[in-house]
């Protein structure tokens, strides 16, 4: 069975395609841990014989995967990383510069920004991934982390610390706000949803993309087209994310 190769991105999904029996996909845990996967059930569904074998360990190995083509990129969906705290945090807000503070670790305790008190816990994602370096980008001037930062394998890794760390503090893609045990900030009044992100309300908004080698065919091309369809954009939204159309 030939195999052709779709690299996920975190800011972008990233895609080597070619005409195969198998789509190998390899990158993005923000996009492939949950929309990829029901894109692909459904695309199966309707072309009998393809075969997915996906792995989301981060956008940088997909990346590592991908060297030497010749990139062509195609939006998929648009994300809003999410600040996220316990639900039991009575934080329901921050603003830009205080979100910077926290995950620099200028602000190391609650109290500073509002909160109760407490030690505050920093999750980020590891630095495999693209929403690693993009958070920095979007949020925190391209400034490091904190050295007391702990580093987690995916979103719903974040989400699952948080939950359970009442002074816990991460972010996590749109999708992956519904989990439990914990709530969304507000950032300078915007929460992440369909209408903050088209309209670029909420500041840590970002597009995610397909990348190809070149013009993708065969199908590659199908499952690209199929992605950014009016079906393929239906499961975009019913998965979490915001539909290009």
């Amino acid at each position: 069975m030939k195999k052709s190769l779709l690299t996920l991105f975190a800011l972008a999904a990233g895609a080597l395609l070619t005409r195969a029996d198998t789509l190998v996909i390899k990158g993005s845990d923000t996009l492939g841990a949950k929309l990829v996967p029901q894109l692909a059930e459904e695309f199966k569904a309707q072309h009998p014989g393809t075969a997915f074998n996906i792995a989301a360990e981060g956008s940088t190995t997909g990346i590592a995967k991908a060297k030497g083509v010749n990139f062509k990129e195609t939006i998929v969906a648009y994300d809003g990383i999410a600040a996220i705290v316990n639900a039991a945090n009575p934080i329901k807000g921050l603003t830009k510069k205080q979100v910077e503070q926290i995950f620099t670790g200028d602000v190391t305790d609650w109290s500073a920004v509002g909160g109760s008190g407490g030690k505050i816990s920093v999750y980020t994602r590891n630095t495999s991934s693209g929403t690693y370096s993009e958070f920095k980008e979007l949020a925190m001037k391209k400034r490091d982390y904190s050295p007391d930062s702990q580093k987690m394998a995916g979103n719903e890794q974040i989400a699952s610390e948080v939950s359970k760390n009442p002074n816990g503090v991460g972010y996590v893609g749109l999708a992956y706000t519904k989990a439990s045990g914990i709530k969304v900030v507000a950032i300078d009044g915007a929460v992440p949803s369909k209408e903050s992100v088209l309209g670029k309300a909420y500041p840590y908004a970002r597009p995610t993309f397909y990348y190809t080698n070149g013009e993708p065919t065969g199908v590659a091309k199908e499952f690209v087209d199929f992605t950014i369809s009016d079906a393929g954009q239906k499961i975009v939204e019913q998965v979490g994310f915001v539909p290009i159309k």
